[in-house]
């Protein structure tokens, strides 16, 4: 199977991280980047998918039930197999997947961890993200288990002045709005 389209820089390096490095926390900071330029985009659900999917497994691995369990339902019940078809995985093969894990995840205390490897169904893509996956230094379907403590609890050592500065920004605007709202 092929895609569609020439494949997104950021959905290969999704993938290499993905699969490599196994740091899940920087599949959902590329891929969310990438989704919020392309919000209109026919694959705007697929982008969030793989978000969830992402953020289910960073979830599932530090031991938080809860959080993988409600991405995986959302993750589930949000897949589009044709349009997964499209970028290049097997979508059904990915959504089967989903079903077999939430069978096996009945509550929060039966989530744990494993790898949970897309299934990658066009040639060239499977071959970008290798590619990819070397030039991160990494190795192709390494264990996620083996993964670094700074990569499994990256959200507690990740430099967030971006964030705290574009929410405060936000803030002041929305405060600025409301004033000018009460003075027309």
């Amino acid at each position: 199977m092929m895609s569609l389209f020439p494949i997104p820089e950021p959905f290969v390096h999704y993938l290499a991280q993905y699969h490599g490095t196994r740091d899940y926390f920087e599949c959902h900071e590329i891929m969310e980047e990438y989704w919020k330029e392309k919000k209109e985009a026919a694959y705007e659900g697929s982008w969030l998918v793989l978000i969830r999917i992402a953020v289910m497994q960073y979830h599932a691995r530090r031991g938080n039930g809860s959080g993988a369990l409600k991405l995986l339902a959302k993750a589930d019940s949000e897949i589009e197999p044709d349009r997964m078809d499209e970028l290049g995985l097997d979508g059904r093969q990915l959504k089967r997947m989903l079903g077999q894990r939430r069978d096996r995840w009945i509550d929060a205390d039966c989530v744990v961890y494993d790898d949970f490897n897309l299934p990658i169904a066009d040639p060239a893509l499977l071959e970008a993200a290798v590619r990819k996956t070397e030039t991160l230094g990494a190795i192709w379907l390494s264990p996620g288990v083996t993964a670094d403590a700074n990569v499994v609890h990256r959200h507690l050592v990740r430099d967030r002045t971006e964030v705290v500065v574009a929410r405060e920004v936000s803030i002041r605007s929305r405060q600025k709005e409301r004033s000018s709202e009460m003075t027309d």
